[in-house]
């Protein structure tokens, strides 16, 4: 009677040709890991975030999300050149080069902003038209002969006590001429900032971004040559972002491991899926305060909801339970002004 094993061999076999190794089971791939700088997050991610793989955190506005990403560059830019695809131009550079965010090396994609061209160097000049700069010709007055000076002053004071009596008249029950009343309009001289137009228009036109953002990524995953790759998704709204097909995500996840980016996605909720190999999920922040009036800094909180593949030294299972690992982790990111503690 053949044993199972021999019968595996004989269904492999047949199968070759059409599905190798149909009934052996693939081996894991454990990715290798990237430090993202922040030291509760990298002991909880054991390493860091994965190489070659999608990183997907999600989480609401001011969680903490994007200060993971600009730190995680901040350690990748000192050797190697990194994408910022920023699909909802929230992205401030100021605050990326404060945290040690090499810009030199940092490609920054902004989506859906208009480019205006820039004006030639034209000189401006005022003329004035011909027909001001010629002297008007000196036409003498009728009556007059040709070659007078004018009129004789004696006949200028003809009529002047009947010019004096008229201006010193009352006038108040001459009827008065109605002019019609122009209607007023205030315009307000405030002009809009850069990320309130930016809003406004990822609001009301949110789709157009996102595709010009998925083309984006397209080019920078065929071309290769960076090291780590951003998606920002995080300002629309997750009945938006869901719309993307996966085959998108696994198209993504195809090309970061053939050239060993890190790809890392920020959105509000999960969209990813299994294509994803880690998924954080971020909580609202607790504010730290000193003396109950001076705000110093923030406490974010990130949770391992998934992660595909990890790496265990001991092929051993023992028969007792073992301790429960832990998923979340806290740090603090302090503000500007506190300074080095």
């Amino acid at each position: 009677m053949p044993t199972a094993a021999l019968l595996r061999r004989q269904i492999e076999s047949a199968l070759a040709e059409k599905i190798p190794a149909a009934l052996s089971p693939q081996p894991r791939m454990v990715h290798p890991s990237a430090a993202t700088g922040i030291e509760a997050l990298d002991k909880l991610l054991h390493g860091g975030l994965p190489v070659g793989a999608i990183s997907e955190i999600s989480g609401p506005e001011c969680s903490g999300r994007t200060a993971i990403a600009l730190s995680f560059l901040a350690r990748m830019t000192q050797s190697h050149f990194c994408a910022w695809v920023d699909a909802g131009d929230a992205m401030d550079p100021v605050s990326a080069a404060s945290v040690g965010v090499d810009l030199n090396r940092l490609l920054w994609v902004r989506c859906g902003v208009q480019t205006i061209a820039p004006r030639g160097s034209t000189d401006y000049r005022f003329e004035l038209p011909a027909k001001y700069l010629q002297p008007e010709p000196v036409v003498a007055p009728k009556g007059l002969p040709t070659g007078s000076f004018g009129m004789h002053p004696r006949s200028e004071v003809k009529g002047m006590h009947e010019a004096v009596g008229n201006l010193f008249s009352p006038r108040c029950a001459e009827p008065q001429k109605r002019m019609p009343r122009e209607k007023e309009e205030i315009r307000g001289t405030s002009i809009p900032s850069r990320r309130s137009n930016a809003a406004a228009t990822s609001k009301s036109r949110p789709w157009p971004r996102i595709e010009q953002a998925l083309r984006a990524m397209d080019l920078i995953l065929q071309t290769g040559g960076f090291r780590a790759v951003v998606l920002d998704l995080g300002g629309y709204a997750p009945e938006f972002v869901t719309r993307i097909p996966l085959a998108t995500w696994f198209r993504y996840r195809a090309a970061a491991e053939r050239t060993q980016a890190s790809l890392v996605l920020l959105t509000q909720t999960s969209c990813a899926k299994s294509s994803a190999e880690l998924l954080l999920r971020m909580h609202p922040p607790r504010f730290e305060q000193q003396e109950a009036t001076v705000f110093i800094g923030m406490r974010p909180c990130a949770e391992l909801l998934r992660r595909r593949f990890t790496k265990d030294d001991s092929a051993v299972v023992p028969l007792l339970k073992q301790p429960q690992r832990a998923t979340t982790a806290t740090w603090t990111n302090g503000a500007a002004w506190v300074g080095p503690r």
